[in-house]
C-alpha cells in the first residue's frame, strides 16, 4: 500500500469529515448500504445469514446480523482514517478482508459501487461541508483500501 499518498491537507479533511460521521456509525452505514442496494439490487443475495433470504433491502437493513455487518464496515473505515499516516500497516488486514469477500462471492467490480455509496453517504451527512476537496481526499483513501483488498484475491505476477 502506498505510503504518503495523501497530503496532510487531505488527511485533515478526511479526519474532520469522519469525525462528523463516526458518532452514528450504524445510522450512516444504513444510508451507505441503502444506496448500495439502490444502485445494485443484485448484491442483496450476498447478505444471507443462517440460510435466511431477505425479501427486500429494507428487511436486510433491519436484520440484527446485517447491522453487525454495518458496524464492521464502519470500523474498517475508522481504522483507515486512524492510520492515514501509515496505511501500509493495514495491508495484511485488508488483503485478508479481500479474501473473505471473495469467498462469499463479492466481485471486484462491486467495489466501485460501494465507493459511490460511501461518497453518497458522506455527502448526505456532511451537506455543504462535502466539498470537492473532501470528495477527492475520500476517493484517494478509498482507492488505496480497495487496492489492498483486491490483492486478497488477485495473484499478482512476479515483479508487481
Amino acid at each position: 500500500m502506498e505510503s504518503g499518498m495523501l497530503s496532510r491537507t487531505q488527511q485533515a479533511l478526511i479526519r474532520e469529515s469522519w469525525r462528523r460521521v463516526s458518532g452514528s456509525p450504524v445510522q450512516h452505514g444504513v444510508v451507505l448500504f441503502s444506496r448500495l442496494f439502490d444502485l445494485d439490487p443484485d448484491l442483496l443475495p450476498l447478505f444471507q445469514y443462517n440460510c435466511k433470504r431477505f425479501a427486500s433491502p429494507q428487511e436486510c437493513l433491519a436484520a440484527p446480523e446485517f447491522l453487525d455487518h454495518i458496524r464492521k464496515v464502519m470500523l474498517v473505515i475508522d481504522a483507515a482514517v486512524s492510520h492515514l499516516e501509515d496505511l501500509p500497516c493495514l495491508e495484511e488486514y485488508l488483503c485478508n478482508l479481500g479474501k473473505k469477500h471473495q469467498a462469499v462471492g463479492v466481485k471486484v467490480e462491486s467495489f466501485s459501487t460501494v465507493g459511490e455509496s460511501l461518497l453518497y453517504m458522506l455527502e448526505k451527512c456532511l451537506g455543504a461541508a462535502f466539498s470537492p476537496d473532501v470528495r477527492e481526499a475520500w476517493i484517494e483513501l478509498y482507492s488505496a483500501v480497495v487496492k489492498a483488498m483486491q490483492r486478497g484475491w488477485e495473484v499478482l505476477p512476479e515483479g508487481d
